[in-house]
């Protein structure tokens, strides 16, 4: 049988080994799951997108991924059933934008997080380099989150600066 002086012994081991390596098992897998969550969380926004450029591609009339941007959005020069689909198609990324922007953004990110984020922040620019996007986007952000709204608004004067460098490239 062990003695008195052997359990001891034991107890001490794993005290000082195994509940140490217990913790940092913990904490890994914490991370872990985190990464996961972050990374699913990922995976279903840019579905979404993927999903909304569908949408555009399906209304070719509205021209919203031709280079030409339709800076007019006038009844002479579209329809009112197509400034309507204009409309809901931009506030269904104005949605999916600020859905990206509370679930992906921090102030402080770093690796993964910060290239998931960057990706994020290009479709916002290319969208707020478009005039008619700009012209809509007051309209677009009234009753959205105030933090997401000083962002993107921010995004404006440089994105349109930004898509003319990429233009003449």
């Amino acid at each position: 049988m062990i003695n008195l002086q052997t359990w001891e012994l034991l107890s001490y081991i794993v005290t000082v080994f195994g509940l140490p390596l217990a913790i940092f098992s913990f904490i890994w897998q914490q991370r872990k799951e985190r990464e996961n969550e972050e990374e699913a969380v990922y995976q279903l926004l840019s579905d979404a997108y993927t999903d909304f450029l569908k949408l555009v591609m399906e209304n070719p009339d509205l021209k919203l991924r031709s280079q030409g941007v339709t800076s007019d959005l006038t009844e002479e020069n579209f329809t009112h059933e197509q400034l309507e689909r204009i409309q809901v198609l931009f506030e269904i990324l104005i949605s999916l934008f600020e859905r990206a922007y509370l679930l992906a953004y921090e102030d402080k990110m770093t690796g993964k997080q910060l290239r998931r984020w960057a990706s994020w922040d290009d479709y916002m620019r290319e969208w707020c380099a478009r005039e008619d996007f700009q012209q809509m986007l007051p309209r677009l952000l009234q009753g959205e989150d105030p933090d997401f709204c000083a962002y993107i608004q921010k995004l404006v004067p440089t994105a349109h600066t930004e898509l003319k460098g990429v233009n003449h490239v």
